[in-house]
């Protein structure tokens, strides 16, 4: 039987939050119910977001927490020297060329800012038709979805998803404005490079796994087609808005200032999942916990 392999793939674009937690607690805990190997993959292409105390919140929180992982950096100073996906650009740039070679590409000046003054929420293909040389400076490549194009797979949270990508998400970007590889194109790369067979996300990443499997069909690759997905849903604030990583009392910042275990957020999580269970620690939550994949 082929091992489990699940992964948390946090982005050290800001401090995390209550969310991001319930979510590394339930990869780990459907990872050792299965047990499978954990991974820690920090997504860190986007350099100029990144800062060295969001990478210590990332160790900090894991740690606190008492999740471990069989693979991946176990410091800071590993992941800068060994794990960065900065290490992987040839990976990156090989998978771009395969695509370019299989799906229409082309190259999009268009900035956010013009996007929100058109109302397009959905890239519509402004640039599709202007034949843009691709090396333009400052341009992004974009892949042609057709509008008819729908990607369904069965959930194991979900169940049955149909996702229209061409009308969900329109010609989504492969190549940045800073000539550095997108995050669908990366995150998909990255997971076929580990072997990953069970992804955990929240449900406001089910056009990412739509586009990512449409990419790995482009590249006429089965292996990411047997990927499970469990798209849980996701932790609202109180006033009903999605949490973000800067809501105020939700960063694992404040978290583990203010508790000085993990039982507070151990039973919140239960509660979050709807089970009657006791647990303090995450040793109690395996045992203790039902086995949900």
């Amino acid at each position: 039987m082929e091992l489990f392999r699940s992964r948390i793939a946090p982005t050290p674009s800001g401090f995390l939050h209550r969310g991001n937690l319930y979510n590394f607690l339930l990869t780990a805990l459907i990872t050792h119910h299965n047990q499978g190997e954990l991974r820690l993959r920090i997504d860190d292409m986007d350099a100029q977001r990144v800062q060295p105390a969001y990478l210590e919140d990332i160790f900090k929180t894991l740690n606190w927490l008492g999740i471990s992982w069989q693979q991946g950096p176990e410091t800071i100073t590993e992941h800068e020297q060994h794990f960065s996906q900065r290490h992987r650009m040839l990976l990156y740039e090989s998978v771009l060329s395969s695509l370019i070679n299989g799906v229409e590409v082309y190259a999009c000046t268009c900035s956010r800012k013009e996007l929100v003054e058109h109302g397009q929420r959905v890239y519509s293909g402004i640039c599709r038709n202007k034949r843009i040389p691709m090396h333009t400076p400052h341009a992004a490549w974009r892949v042609h979805v057709p509008s008819d194009t729908e990607i369904r797979w069965k959930d194991e949270a979900a169940g049955t998803v149909t996702v229209n990508l061409g009308k969900q998400l329109g010609d989504f970007i492969i190549r940045r404005k800073d000539g550095l590889p997108a995050y669908q194109l990366v995150s998909l790369a990255d997971d076929l490079l580990y072997q990953t067979n069970y992804i955990v996300r929240g449900a406001d990443l089910m056009e990412s796994t739509a586009a990512q499997k449409w990419l790995a069909q482009k590249l006429d690759n089965k292996d990411f087609s047997k990927i499970k997905w469990y798209h849980h849903p996701l932790l609202m604030q109180e006033n009903g808005e999605k949490l973000s990583k800067s809501a105020a009392g939700n960063t694992a910042i404040s978290i583990r200032q203010q508790e000085s275990d993990t039982g507070q957020i151990i039973a919140g999580f239960v509660k979050w999942m709807g089970w009657n269970i006791k647990a303090q620690n995450i040793d109690e939550l395996f045992r203790n916990s039902k086995i949900i994949s």
